[in-house]
């Protein structure tokens, strides 16, 4: 049986989890952070709340890798 495309066997930190699961985290825990800091934030067009979005977001994405790599990096097998 030949062995499936999506098996990976790496050597150190599984890049490809730790892009997924940040992805996940960041949509989990970002967008809500995200929607309760627009609410006083004076947004009158869609270029705004997306400009907004994008300005808040980038850290939490940012900050969420930086969380999920150190966790997989600690916890490697």
């Amino acid at each position: 049986m030949p062995e499936r495309v999506e098996t990976t066997n790496p050597e150190g930190v599984d890049y490809g989890w730790v892009m997924q699961v940040t992805f996940v985290a960041t949509i989990l825990i970002g967008a809500p952070i995200v929607a309760f800091l627009s609410v006083n934030a004076d947004l009158p067009s869609w270029g705004a709340r997306a400009e907004f979005a994008v300005r808040v977001g980038a850290p939490i994405w940012f900050c969420t890798a930086l969380v999920v790599f150190a966790y997989a990096k600690r916890n490697q097998a």
